[in-house]
């Protein structure tokens, strides 16, 4: 083998590993792009639970709230009713 076959050879090696070293850093830049997105859609749901936590919240305790006046309405409704018999029970 001559010095400029050796030479070809070793710029033709030399050839693919820049091109097999640039693929590589692309590759890892895509990953790094994906692994960005990734924690920025983490972060998205992260907030999304947060207000649906607060959410549910707001409606556990409007839920609680109607509950409490819906068993006070009863009360009142069942106490007109007995006032009511009373006073047609007292007429008889």
């Amino acid at each position: 083998m001559s010095d400029s076959d050796a030479i070809e050879a070793a710029a033709r090696r030399l050839s693919v590993a820049l091109d097999a070293l640039e693929a590589a850093a692309e590759a890892r830049r895509e990953a790094d792009r994906s692994g960005a997105a990734l924690a920025n859609q983490v972060h998205l749901i992260g907030a999304d639970r947060a207000r649906l936590a607060g959410e549910l919240d707001d409606a556990t305790a409007r839920a609680r709230a109607l509950e409490a006046a819906n068993r006070e309405v009863a009360a009142r409704v069942d106490a007109a009713i007995a006032t009511i018999r009373e006073v047609l029970n007292s007429d008889e």
